[in-house]
């Protein structure tokens, strides 16, 4: 088991994936860094890379703040105590910054089910971190998707049995699922 530990996603919104990813990465480290992409939708970093779907507006309508809530009220749910884990912003986009946000010394535990996941592997050991793949597996493995959860929210289906009912919570309480219907 490692000291610290770092993942990195957009989760828009968290599903059952991603609590899968974060959990598995909880128990190869004493303490988790959860990184935020795209956590500034109006970057100009993004905007210029808007052709990718990750990056365009419509898949990204969860506010930074409103990620870290789900996450952080999913993780207590799951069982992590509050002092063994934290979130921050996480520039996939300008490399060059990441180390403003996650410190060197850390292992980065990577799922990998795309092209776009071997480049973040890819990606960070240039920079020099330390990478560990938990798992490697097609589109068709995945438990949910987010792309997955926000159509159900757009046509009133059942997307709450696909989040941990933190987060399901969460997003009624503060109506998101209607920034998602837009």
């Amino acid at each position: 088991m490692v000291a610290i530990g770092a993942v990195q996603g957009r989760f828009q919104g968290l599903h059952m994936g991603h609590m899968e990813f974060l959990l598995e990465a909880k128990k190869r480290c004493q303490f988790l860094i959860i990184g935020v992409t795209n956590y500034d939708i109006h970057s100009q970093y993004i905007k210029n890379d808007a052709k990718l779907n990750r990056f365009q507006e419509q898949a990204n309508p969860f506010t930074y703040f409103e990620r870290l809530m789900m996450i952080t009220e999913s993780m207590v749910e799951a069982g992590v105590p509050r002092e063994e884990f934290t979130i921050v912003p996480f520039p996939i986009e300008v490399p060059e910054k990441i180390p403003n946000f996650v410190p060197e010394d850390v292992v980065f535990f990577q799922t990998i089910y795309d092209q776009w996941g071997r480049n973040k592997v890819e990606q960070l050991q240039k920079m020099g971190y330390q990478t560990e793949v938990m798992w490697e597996r097609t589109d068709a493995d995945r438990l949910t998707s987010g792309t997955q959860v926000r159509k159900l929210m757009q046509e009133g289906g059942d997307w709450e049995s696909l989040m941990p009912k933190a987060a399901a919570k969460y997003v009624k309480e503060h109506h998101l699922e209607k920034k998602v219907c837009r």
